[in-house]
């Protein structure tokens, strides 16, 4: 293991977790958005987008000298795999004044909660303030360990 390769991993989880921030901000920033996307002629409302995240693969050699009983299980970081869109339906609001009221006058709003974003933020941003804590005490360690030799 290397002697960073814990700061490695931290600053791994750091990235996905600002790109889970980014996306729920883009989330509620189009909360209301009904013209997200034009397909078939029509228009669609933003779709809610959510981060698939999975642990980093490690490399072949390290996998194949695990296969065979040289080292010990390596740890890897996290990394975010893709972005997808939620399947869940369309809000519907009834506002016959609205440009895109249909012919009953309800008008289809993004499948965006406000409250499931403000938990997935909480949950973000607490995971990168604990890897933040993780990178410090790193780094702090390393410090020490070079004051060692004064």
């Amino acid at each position: 293991m290397s002697v960073f390769q814990n700061m490695g991993i931290t600053s791994s989880a750091l990235t996905t977790q600002r790109l889970r921030m980014d996306t729920i901000a883009s989330n509620m920033a189009n909360i209301d958005t009904t013209r997200g996307q034009y397909i078939n002629g029509e228009w669609q409302p933003y779709t809610r987008k959510m981060v698939v995240m999975q642990p980093q693969a490690s490399s072949f050699s390290s996998q194949l000298n695990l296969a065979v009983g040289r080292q010990a299980q390596q740890l890897n970081g996290v990394k975010a795999t893709k972005i997808v869109e939620d399947d869940s339906p369309y809000r519907l609001e009834y506002n016959p004044d609205h440009p895109d009221a249909n012919e009953d006058g309800y008008v289809e709003l993004p499948n965006v909660d406000p409250l499931k974003e403000m938990v997935d933020l909480i949950s973000a941003t607490r995971s990168y303030e604990a890897n933040v804590t993780v990178f410090d005490a790193s780094k702090s360690m390393y410090l020490k360990a070079l004051q060692i030799g004064k």
